[in-house]
């Protein structure tokens, strides 16, 4: 376990140790993909330009990993023993990555253009799917006694993912999303791969049955408050900070949980929100801050950030149930707080 001294880590540390942990054993994993994938996801995570020519943009905070490897220490573990869980989570997340800005059409993420913008639709989906096989060939390729488990938790969290994306692409055509389907599409999209994360932790740090079944519980509702966050930065967040354009989500009218929340409000706000959205015509330069500013008034900000609240409370009580031990607990409770305090 790794103890440092004079207290537990800020989550900023947390991070930087689990990205130092993690980034070879993730780069090895990627040099071994056929060259036409390998140059793709070698761009995607920032480590060459266009042109095959090392760089180092970064590639986020690698926050999935993080709570893999710091799990496993939480029930006892070594994080080092769940380092295979780490590269296959950080594959797999991003293997989603590469599918949502081909099929949300987003242009930029982390401030330079996305994969398929430089190398095509085709070919980035091609190297999303080389990088979900990858995750479940280093799972495999594990001799920790958790493998077979690991598989199965990785295998159920890219379904529920995979039905998660196909409920929000259908909401793109739809005029009567409710809130709880909303809600239901997110625990999906973003929950459950986040819940995989500090359940395969706690099942390679050799956690109890019990201890794997509130840590997931802990990152499943943790994963829905980022989904959320994610959601109040779509609209309001800085681009300096979220490397998208002002109200990208907006533009693109995406049904997110603020935006659906405030479509079902029944206030005069959201029925005028509600003609913005369903017309057939696109959004003219001045109409995606009207429609952020109707989403607040009709209290979809509001919504948004009490249910982040919420939801922060009961993945810290999650936790708690999962008795984890110190110092690792107070480092998750740090992780987590910084998931739903991002700037919104």
């Amino acid at each position: 376990m790794t103890v440092t001294q004079g207290g537990p880590r800020t989550a900023r540390k947390v991070l930087s140790w689990s990205r130092g942990m993690l980034d070879p054993a993730l780069r090895a994993t990627v040099n071994d993909l056929p060259t036409s994938m390998r140059r793709i996801a070698d761009y995607h995570f920032g480590w060459r330009d266009e042109a095959d020519r090392p760089i180092n943009v970064g590639g986020g905070k690698a926050l999935r990993p993080a709570l893999v490897l710091l799990t496993a220490e939480a029930v006892g573990g070594m994080a080092a023993s769940a380092l295979p869980a780490a590269v296959a989570i950080e594959l797999t997340h991003n293997f989603s990555l590469l599918h949502d800005d081909v099929m949300d059409g987003d242009t930029t993420r982390r401030h330079r253009p996305t994969a398929w913008t430089v190398f095509g639709e085709n070919a980035a989906i091609l190297a999303g799917d080389a990088l979900v096989a990858a995750a479940f060939e280093v799972l495999a390729a594990s001799p920790h006694p958790a493998t077979v488990r690991a598989v199965r938790i990785l295998s159920s969290a890219v379904i529920e993912l995979v039905e998660g994306q196909s409920a929000d692409m259908s909401f793109e055509t739809r005029t009567d999303v409710a809130l709880p389907e909303c809600l239901s599409m997110a625990g999906h999209k973003t929950g459950t791969l986040m819940g995989a994360s500090t359940a395969l932790g706690a099942a390679y740090g050799g956690g109890t049955d019990e201890q794997i079944e509130h840590m997931c519980a802990f990152g499943e509702r943790l994963g829905l408050a980022f989904q959320v966050v994610d959601d109040l930065l779509g609209i309001w967040g800085d681009p300096a900070v979220t490397g998208k354009p002002v109200h990208s989500d907006l533009r693109n009218r995406k049904k997110s949980l603020p935006v659906v929340a405030a479509l079902t409000s029944g206030t005069p706000a959201g029925a005028e929100l509600a003609d913005l959205y369903h017309r057939d015509e696109p959004f003219g330069e001045a109409e995606p801050a009207r429609a952020a500013e109707l989403i607040e008034v009709a209290g979809g900000r509001d919504w948004a950030v009490q249910r982040t609240a919420s939801l922060l409370e009961e993945a810290l009580s999650e936790l708690a149930a999962a008795t984890p031990s110190a110092p690792a607990d107070t480092e998750l409770t740090s992780l987590a707080r910084l998931v739903a305090h991002r700037d919104h």
